[in-house]
């Protein structure tokens, strides 16, 4: 996908066509069906599918052409040398329960994140918990509506639930929002209340919607009037339940390489990690977890290879920092949904 601007001024921006697509009819048996497959069943039919890929994915994890710079791009804040933005996606009651600890492994290295929750899921989002959240330095966003794998199914459905959402945003004081399973249609999520969206990425060909954005970079997604758009933040790590639950991959090779190529072309390292899937405190992982330390040793790479060099904003801030030097100016268009 092609983000440049004419404009020097504009960092990237660009806007959909009208419409758009849903989702495909494979994706919606398969998640009409889910909830009836064992998870061993999931996991294998996934790996399967994944290594097939893996014989193709010239560009993953890493796309060189991704990691050219927008035009009239001025850099990170104070001089930094990359941005580093940790998010997660808390998908069940286990992955609630270990937020506390995910988030003070966290703060013992002096990083801050992101948890995306979701508000009619299987577990309740209180109050109490948000506010010890944000009082602790993090955010709180959105994630899908009750990720079942229905957000997309049509235009009609996604407009019905974008009201239950909208509604939701309010109610948590949250700006931004990730869809489940990464869908993404950019035009249609101009129908919510957000500054900014992360259900994008650079490269990704193991996702059931692969179509990547095919930047490094935050871009400035344009509203149908100069006021109005959002921001979109690609994830730019691969994600953890590719690499550790279905590529069963060991060590962190592949995520402090590309963290290195990241750093060097000056991007946006975006991770997605799930406490849901961490095994804390040296316990052996269960077929859906993998080790905590693998994810606290990424942490301290950047933290030891990087001191100084990188800006770790919460996602709000990013989307303000691209919105406030970006205007929602006249771009030009693209295809991807």
């Amino acid at each position: 996908m092609d983000i440049a601007d004419e404009s020097p001024t504009a960092i990237a921006s660009y806007a959909p066509e009208e419409g758009g697509r849903g989702m495909s009819m494979l994706n919606a048996m398969y998640y009409f069906f889910k909830p009836f497959l064992p998870q061993s069943a999931r996991y294998t039919m996934r790996r399967l599918r994944a290594n097939y890929k893996l014989q193709t994915a010239k560009d993953w994890p890493i796309m060189e052409s991704a990691g050219e710079k927008p035009p009239g791009w001025p850099g990170w804040p104070d001089g930094k040398k990359f941005a580093l933005v940790l998010t997660h996606d808390v998908e069940g009651q286990v992955g609630l329960e270990r937020c506390q600890q995910l988030a003070e492994l966290e703060m013992k290295h002096g990083f801050r994140s992101s948890f995306n929750l979701i508000p009619e899921g299987e577990y309740t989002v209180t109050r109490e918990f948000r506010d010890f959240m944000t009082e602790s330095g993090f955010e709180i966003g959105v994630h899908d509506l009750r990720h079942d794998g229905s957000l997309y199914r049509n235009r009609k459905s996604f407009d019905e639930c974008a009201v239950a959402i909208n509604s939701h945003l309010r109610d948590w004081d949250a700006v931004g929002f990730r869809a489940g399973f990464m869908f993404h249609n950019l035009e249609w999520l101009k129908s919510l209340e957000i500054d900014y969206d992360a259900s994008t990425f650079d490269t990704d060909p193991f996702e059931p919607q692969p179509d990547g954005a095919g930047t490094i970079f935050p871009f400035v997604v344009r509203g149908r009037t100069p006021d109005e758009g959002y921001v979109e933040l690609p994830y730019t790590l691969p994600q953890d339940a590719t690499l550790y639950l279905i590529l069963r991959e060991q060590t962190n090779h592949i995520w402090k390489a590309k963290t290195d190529w990241l750093a060097e072309r000056g991007g946006m390292v975006l991770v997605n990690v799930h406490p849901d899937y961490l095994a804390f405190d040296g316990r052996k992982p269960e077929i859906s977890e993998f080790d905590a330390s693998l994810y606290e040793d990424l942490l301290c790479h950047v933290k030891e290879k990087y001191a100084g060099q990188y800006w770790n904003p919460l996602p709000r801030e990013m989307s303000q920092y691209i919105a406030g030097m970006s205007p929602f100016a006249p771009g030009p268009r693209t295809t991807l949904q």
